[in-house]
């Protein structure tokens, strides 16, 4: 059974409720999580979410995710499934430190510009479909078909649609 606390201002509490449990049953039923949302202001660090172990990093079952308030319904659902992606790759063990170092599948990002890292560049692939996909299938709402067929066959999602254009705060911390 995984736990989720959230807290702040500025957010829908039925969305951020719906959505984590959404992804963490849909994704990861069989962990036992905790995940803290924490929604505050990140203007000044210009930002709309990060997604942090706490405690151990080997292994981390307990995350904290850091939402910016005040976005427009779209948007947070994104950034939030962006944030959740980051944290199933935590579980599955393919983002991880090794050695001092934030690594994807044994390789450190730090050789690559945000942009590129690998970590990011899945996250930023899988949060529109994904977000599609709530929509579509949890909340039974019509999406139109042509967004439904070109969410089939993407591959890659360009910079301008991605929720996070920021340096990413773990590098910053290595």
């Amino acid at each position: 059974m995984s736990y989720i606390t959230y807290s702040g201002y500025g957010y829908s509490k039925r969305i951020c409720k719906d959505v984590t449990t959404w992804f963490l049953n849909k994704f990861l039923p069989r962990h036992k999580i905790e995940v803290e949302i924490l929604h505050r202001g990140l203007r000044r660090e210009g930002v709309y979410g990060y997604c942090d172990t706490v405690g151990e990093s080997y292994r981390p079952r307990e995350f904290l995710i850091e939402l910016n308030t005040y976005m427009d319904e779209e948007l947070y659902i994104q950034t939030l499934l962006h944030e959740l992606v980051h944290l199933r790759q935590w579980v599955k063990g393919s983002l991880r430190f090794r050695y001092g170092k934030l690594c994807y599948s044994k390789e450190p990002v730090e050789k690559y510009d945000y942009w590129h890292q690998p970590h990011e560049v899945e996250a930023r692939e899988q949060e529109e479909t994904l977000y599609y996909d709530y929509l579509h299938r949890h909340w039974d709402r019509t999406v139109p078909e042509d967004i439904l067929s070109r969410i089939q066959y993407v591959k890659y999602v360009p910079p301008q649609k991605v929720a996070h254009p920021f340096p990413n705060r773990l590098m910053e911390a290595v």
